[in-house]
């Protein structure tokens, strides 16, 4: 077994520029995605210093990791060298297939639904060795290709968390996804009380480097569109509050931090956009912000509803607060249905 190690060609070196036409199949793709299935091996911060030095273009202009591929696109790939070393193949510890199998809340032909536990990442990073895109070959069932991510959790929010089961529903539900015709519904607690307690923010964002964190997210009018909406569903007096809140706009932290600077009201454990809070100190170390349910259109109509029972933290919250799940009349805000 091997690994493949990748970098740009040495200078002096001479090898041919390849070009990639995207396929039908491929609509909607992001450029990352697609090369992680055409080259697998490149490491993700390869192929960023790739598209900054404008080596790999789509069409003959800049392109970036999040750029959507349409078919057609022609793709430049550079000159790459591949260095091999030996690999002892990775399997999956039982631990962890047990674990992906635990969450599953929903499967058919094109997706897979799972309840993501709060503290667990999504995806890798530098120094994230353990995460759900790591663990989905624990879900492939009879199918020959790992599933495919299609929308991301922080890594301290829980709850719904879709996947797709080849690479054709990816690309379609990634569509969906960016056209806003996939609903959701997060639950958070949040400390002290809005007002008015229901309502919509327009609030933008803008990522800036801020203290040890690089992709903290402010409000800035320079900053991309970031539309929420919220109601209260239920308070303990000012201090806390259960907030129903739905993303029109799909923006990195961007109902954490409508929550903390619009409403003025952080959500519980998070430390980021929030401070220390008297009552979160009576809580489990964790954040409360839990993607509780999630509407897909399917192709006769209708909608498919999954919800994502609340987590250990969760219950016990409420249940130190005496906040009811009964209490929820509607798991999706009107204006999102």
């Amino acid at each position: 077994n091997f690994i493949k190690i990748w970098h740009p060609l040495e200078k002096g070196k001479k090898m041919p520029v390849e070009f990639k036409t995207v396929t039908e199949t491929e609509k909607e793709l992001r450029l990352d995605r697609w090369f992680k299935r055409h080259f697998p091996d490149i490491p993700h911060g390869l192929l960023e210093k790739l598209l900054r030095k404008k080596d790999i273009r789509i069409n003959n202009t800049k392109a970036t990791t999040n750029t959507r591929l349409m078919p057609g696109d022609i793709i430049r790939i550079p000159p790459i060298k591949i260095q091999q070393k030996v690999l002892s193949p990775k399997t999956l510890a039982k631990a962890d297939i047990s674990l992906m199998q635990e969450i599953l809340l929903y499967k058919n032909e094109d997706i897979l639904v799972l309840n993501k536990p709060a503290g667990l990442a999504v995806q890798g990073g530098s120094k994230t060795t353990h995460h759900i895109d790591g663990m989905l070959e624990a879900l492939k069932f009879d199918y020959d290709e790992k599933p495919h991510l299609v929308h991301r959790l922080d890594k301290e929010t829980s709850g719904v968390l879709v996947v797709a089961r080849t690479a054709q529903s990816a690309a379609y539900y990634s569509r969906l996804f960016k056209t806003k015709e996939i609903h959701k519904t997060y639950w958070a607690l949040v400390a002290g009380l809005p007002y008015p307690e229901k309502g919509k923010i327009e609030a933008p964002l803008l990522q800036k480097r801020t203290g040890k964190y690089s992709d903290t997210r402010t409000i800035d009018s320079d900053g991309l569109p970031a539309v929420s909406m919220y109601a209260v569903q239920d308070h303990l007096v000012d201090k806390i509050s259960w907030l129903q809140m739905s993303p029109v706009t799909g923006r990195t932290h961007q109902l954490r931090i409508h929550a903390a600077n619009i409403l003025k009201t952080p959500i519980l454990g998070d430390d980021r956009y929030g401070k220390k809070n008297e009552l979160s100190k009576e809580l489990p170390a964790k954040m409360f912000l839990h993607a509780r349910a999630i509407s897909i259109p399917l192709n006769n109509k209708k909608r498919l509803v999954i919800e994502a029972p609340l987590p250990k933290h969760f219950k016990q919250a409420f249940q130190r607060f005496g906040f009811s799940e009964k209490n929820v009349k509607s798991l999706f805000l009107g204006e999102l249905t």
